[in-house]
């Protein structure tokens, strides 16, 4: 079983070439099995969980083989895209933007990060740390990341962009209507509307606890429309966005949760990534990029046996019993402890199937460019 999966998955990275180099593949798969058999990014627990039982390689060789991978490889970050975007299959993606921090020691991690979903799927796409001390993303960080995402996958696959009250402003907001991307943003509530007839409003006078909407208004100097509630004494939910019905923006902006809930399984309930002692951010950088591969290995495959295999239990508050990546952790898991035949059927299909999505967007990319 452990053959089976760990060459399925070097077939799958040698396809992809995310890395050049054969010794380094190796190098890298082994990571990302070690990252989800222990759940954790420190670098002893991935090579305890790459070492196999009776195997005479030392447990110190292994963890100076990955301080050299981190310190020297060069990922492939748009071929590293292409794996995670395959993950979604066709459709639509909705785009959600955020950003993460955390302190270690005197070190600050910032990262800016673009998701992408279809449905219950979701994977990280790109991702920059940012060096400003825990503050805000500007407007060209967020532009920069976003022009990668349209490299990989067109202007027209993007159904809409989400992000909260830190993604607004006038040279953002232009760039994705300029383009011709839908969004849906929240907006801290001392900003102004202004509407069609020049009238400048304050919030505060025209929110209720009912939602209210609004249309052809301007926000940050962009015409949008508008989406308003009361949700506390002091507090709004003051949304705007491109689509043409307003009152829609609310159940769009639900879906900007995903994004949190990945931060989640990525930082503790999931992978522990917040208790790396990796300080550079080039290295940050790649060890983020090994934890997607994980995430969306897991997510994946937690939704495949969840529709092919073994429905996840709903416990009675009407929520399921574990989430997509944990299902997907506990079977990678359990069956890389035993031989399932039907597992590796299963799995053979899943990355045929991410194979031939890598074929599909090169035939795609021939043929536009013909």
């Amino acid at each position: 079983m452990k053959k089976f999966f760990t060459t399925q998955v070097n077939h799958l990275f040698e396809t992809y070439k995310i890395v050049a180099n054969k010794a380094r593949q190796v190098c890298l798969y082994q990571a990302v099995l070690g990252i989800i058999k222990s759940r954790n990014v420190q670098l002893p627990a991935i090579a305890d969980a790459i070492k196999l039982e009776g195997d005479s390689i030392q447990t110190k060789s292994i963890i100076h083989r990955l301080e050299d991978f981190f310190r020297e490889t060069n990922l492939d970050y748009q071929a590293l895209a292409l794996l995670l975007i395959s993950c979604l299959g066709k459709g639509k993606i909705r785009l959600c933007i955020d950003r993460t921090e955390w302190d270690f020691g005197k070190c600050q991690v910032n990262i800016l990060m673009i998701t992408a979903s279809t449905g219950a799927r979701q994977v990280p796409l790109y991702w920059e740390l940012l060096d400003n001390k825990s503050g805000n993303s500007n407007a060209s960080d967020r532009i920069d990341v976003l022009k990668k995402v349209i490299d990989l996958v067109g202007v027209k696959r993007i159904g809409i962009v989400i992000g909260d009250r830190e993604f607004i402003g006038h040279q953002w907001l232009k760039y994705l209507k300029d383009n011709g991307i839908h969004f849906c943003m929240r907006v801290p509530k001392h900003h102004l509307i202004e509407r069609f007839d020049g009238r400048k409003q304050n919030i505060e006078n025209l929110a209720s606890h009912k939602p209210i909407y609004l249309q052809n208004c301007q926000v940050d100097g962009v015409w949008v429309n508008v989406y308003l509630k009361k949700i506390k004494d002091e507090d709004y939910l003051f949304l705007i966005g491109t689509i043409k019905e307003p009152k829609y923006l609310g159940q769009i902006y639900r879906k900007r949760w995903t994004i949190e809930v990945m931060f989640q399984s990525f930082k503790g309930r999931g992978f522990n990534l917040k208790t790396t002692h990796i300080k550079a951010l080039y290295k940050l950088k790649k060890l983020v990029g090994l934890v997607s591969i994980a995430f969306a290995m897991c997510i994946s495959l937690g939704i495949y046996r969840h529709e092919k295999v073994q429905k996840i239990k709903v416990k009675k508050h009407g929520y399921k019993e574990k989430s997509f990546c944990r299902a997907g952790i506990d079977w990678i898991k359990d069956t890389l402890k035993k031989s399932v035949e039907e597992f590796e059927n299963i799995t053979d299909r899943f990355f045929r199937y991410l194979i031939i999505c890598k074929l599909k967007y090169k035939l795609n990319c021939s043929l536009s460019s013909t």
